[in-house]
């Protein structure tokens, strides 16, 4: 009799636990999992940069108020290395599932937001899953392996050896390095236009390892040299083009070496400095196509 009614006890539980099951797993996240276990980074890696922005800055907040928040907790966690992080939303903050849904289907935003953070913290992929409840579970894969970190490092240190010295200013050590790249690479044509890959010329690999870049590698290759100046920089993109944007004495200016290593019909190696530490003003005279660029987001940058 006694095991009988026990049975039936458990029973009775489980089937309240079953029709109750949603709001008893809305009082587990908000009761126990937000109070208990608050949500922090748990490190910065190497490549993180102590760095805030117009459009994003970092945070220490991960309860989120708004879609800005949103951006700066995405921010924050790409620029401190993180492959997988967690956060929720709070129940005060309504729209907050569908602004996360939004922005996890937007690739353009998510994409921006990689421009201003260090190459090697850089995404190639990035998925989020979350909840009807507020968990958000955001999920990177990094452009860069530890193999080609090591690899690209070794290659900047013995170029930087070659092409660096004390006595030059900064804007030297910037040109011999814009010099550098585009004389050893060129831009991979068969990529593209035919979309025949042979090189990783999209990234820093193609043209500091390979001799062969797209914008993505002219990009990040001078990036990595910036960083190594300790230049507050970050990458710009219009809609079929990316280039840097760094700041000198407090004035942003525009860097493309795609641009300046032009191609030819004859085949000639050009080294240009038509885009070499220009202002906004002075890149918009000389182009309005490629160089069309949303200045509410690259405000540093406005014209």
């Amino acid at each position: 009799m006694k095991k009988y009614i026990i049975t039936i006890m458990i029973l009775i539980l489980c089937g309240f636990v079953y029709v109750f099951r949603d709001p008893l797993y809305h009082l587990y996240r908000t009761c126990i999992v937000r109070e208990q276990d608050k949500v922090a980074l748990e490190h910065q890696n190497e490549y993180y940069r102590n760095i805030n922005f117009n459009f994003v800055k970092q945070t220490d907040d991960f309860t989120p108020e708004s879609r800005q928040d949103i951006l700066n907790i995405y921010y924050t966690v790409l620029n401190a290395g993180e492959e997988d992080f967690t956060f929720y939303c709070p129940s005060s903050y309504e729209e907050c599932i569908e602004e996360v849904k939004t922005l996890a289907n937007d690739q353009e935003t998510l994409s921006t937001i990689n421009n201003f953070v260090h190459p090697y913290n850089s995404f190639s992929h990035i998925e989020t899953a979350y909840d009807n409840y507020g968990k958000v579970t955001i999920s990177i894969e990094k452009t860069y392996t530890e193999s080609d970190i090591t690899l690209i490092d070794a290659k900047i240190d013995e170029i930087e050896k070659q092409i660096w010295v004390t006595s030059m200013t900064t804007e030297k050590k910037i040109r011999s390095a814009h010099d550098y790249i585009i004389n050893h690479s060129e831009y991979d044509t068969e990529r593209s236009d035919y979309n025949i890959v042979n090189y990783e010329s999209d990234t820093a690999f193609g043209p500091l390892l390979q001799g062969y870049s797209l914008c993505g590698g002219y990009t990040d290759a001078m990036a990595l040299f910036l960083e190594d100046l300790n230049i507050k920089n970050y990458k710009v993109a219009s809609k079929n083009h990316v280039w840097n944007a760094l700041e000198q004495n407090g004035i942003w200016y525009h860097l493309d070496l795609t641009w300046d290593d032009p191609i030819t019909n004859t085949g000639q190696d050009l080294l240009e400095y038509n885009y070499f530490l220009i202002t906004t003003d002075e890149l918009l005279e000389k182009e309005q196509t490629e160089h069309i660029f949303d200045q509410t987001i690259y405000s540093e940058l406005k014209d």
